[in-house]
């Protein structure tokens, strides 16, 4: 039952998103990849010790779906997962998408593999490639950006190729390796790298490219590399009632063509904290979350070319979409820089009674969670506080996540200023 339920986590995310036309191909690591890693803290303790050369028989699903938007029309596919994909750590990831106004979407990842005698190294790849006879963008001149860019309708195709390589420190939680890094809870947090939680360095070079008809002197390619230093000391993956995480990501991009290259870098900080218990509610967690980015070569011109150094807009910095500015389309907001500051209020309530109904019934639903949360947004072409706070754009929204089968489902509704999003994704948004 628990690979069937993975596969149709798989589902829902991926449905919601196209349903929006909002598909992001660069964020399907981050909230496809974990998910079918996590174990209870027994397992993990057992893998870590004595069963350690036990390996544990792969699970497979694949979910048919068919559904109806304005823009894809009648679309039908499937989504599949391999859970311990060769290795007990590993997974891979599988869509195929088809509309009746032929557009299309496949994608394919494989996350968390180790190399013999490399303990301390984890390898993943996933590729992305998508034809969309109508789909939503929101654009700007390259030269000239502007903050808000119009919302347009173009048949456009896409994809990307990341090969990401991490490197988990020996220290703290790192110290018996990258593999048993993945397993958590944990129980004491203490604010020092050395001591807990887990440090890590990632290397991801990618190719990525979009084609519009609409415009077609826009860039259409980014090739380059990221860099990221992430220190995550949460007590918990999915569910941290306690801790924080901080990742630096440095982003460069080639030459290309006839575009210069670029560097951009992006800071995010969360923190968690536990408000205790009620007669209510098993559980209250605050949680904030705060994102910074700048595009440095921004301003930088080559006067023979006459050309700046600037990413394209579906490589660089933006908000908007299910994890940042919640209320708002999918990178609708595109520029030099950008701030967003999110908080969170979520509680586990006394009452309980998804694992008595139908089809609930049939998995394993430990919890679930309500959640009210408000978001503050700015893109701008200038980096500068006074920028990056003036004008900004809010969201307020609620929604509710529940762990079925160790993977944590969230639906929520977004509001901003001049419209409303429905996300249906997996893991927590920070």
């Amino acid at each position: 039952m628990k690979a069937l339920s993975l596969g149709i986590v798989t589902y829902l995310a991926f449905i919601v998103a196209v349903q929006a036309n909002q598909y992001i191909p660069a964020h399907v690591e981050s909230h496809f990849a974990k998910a079918p890693v996590v174990e209870d803290s027994a397992t993990a303790s057992s893998s870590s010790s004595s069963d350690a050369e036990t390996t544990k028989q792969a699970e497979f699903a694949a979910v048919p779906f068919i559904f109806s938007t304005e823009t894809l029309s009648t679309a039908f596919g499937a989504a599949g997962v391999l859970k311990h994909a060769g290795q007990e750590q590993a997974s891979a990831v599988g869509i195929g998408l088809y509309t009746s106004n032929e557009s299309w979407v496949g994608f394919l990842g494989l996350y968390n593999y180790q190399i013999p005698t490399l303990d301390q190294w984890l390898f993943s790849a996933e590729t992305y490639q998508g034809y969309y006879t109508e789909g939503i963008y929101y654009l700007d001149d390259h030269e000239s950006p502007i903050e808000e860019p119009a919302r347009v309708i173009s048949e456009g195709n896409e994809g990307y190729t990341r090969l990401h390589i991490k490197y988990v420190l020996p220290i703290a939680d790192g110290a018996k390796g990258a593999a048993a890094s993945l397993y958590k809870p944990r129980n004491n947090i203490e604010w020092n790298p050395l001591t807990s939680g887990t440090t890590s360095i990632k290397f991801t070079p990618y190719s990525q490219y979009r084609e519009l008809t609409i415009n077609p002197d826009l860039p259409e390619t980014a090739r380059g590399y990221e860099v990221q230093f992430e220190w995550d000391n949460r007590n918990a993956q999915y569910d941290p009632t306690d801790g924080g995480k901080t990742s630096l990501t440095i982003k460069h991009g080639f030459a290309v063509d006839d575009f210069k290259d670029w560097t951009l870098w992006e800071f995010e900080q969360s923190a968690f904290f536990n408000l205790g218990e009620t007669h209510w509610f098993n559980e209250q967690v605050l949680a904030a979350n705060v994102f910074i980015a700048d595009t440095p070569t921004w301003n930088d011109y080559d006067s023979s070319t006459q050309q700046y150094h600037r990413p394209p807009s579906f490589a660089g910095v933006y908000l908007g979409g299910f994890e940042r500015s919640r209320g708002y389309s999918s990178k609708q907001f595109t520029g030099r820089s950008a701030v967003n500051y999110s908080l969170e209020y979520r509680v586990k309530p006394q009452w309980q009674p998804l694992q008595h109904w139908p089809v609930f019934n049939l998995y394993d639903i430990p919890w679930w969670q309500w959640v009210v949360f408000i978001e503050a947004g700015k893109v701008s072409d200038t980096f500068s506080a006074q920028a990056l706070h003036t004008d900004m754009n809010f969201t307020a929204g609620g929604g509710v996540r529940l762990e079925v089968e160790d993977i944590v489902v969230r639906a929520e509704l977004g509001v901003g200023s001049e419209e409303s999003q429905f996300w249906v994704m997996v893991n927590q948004p920070f």
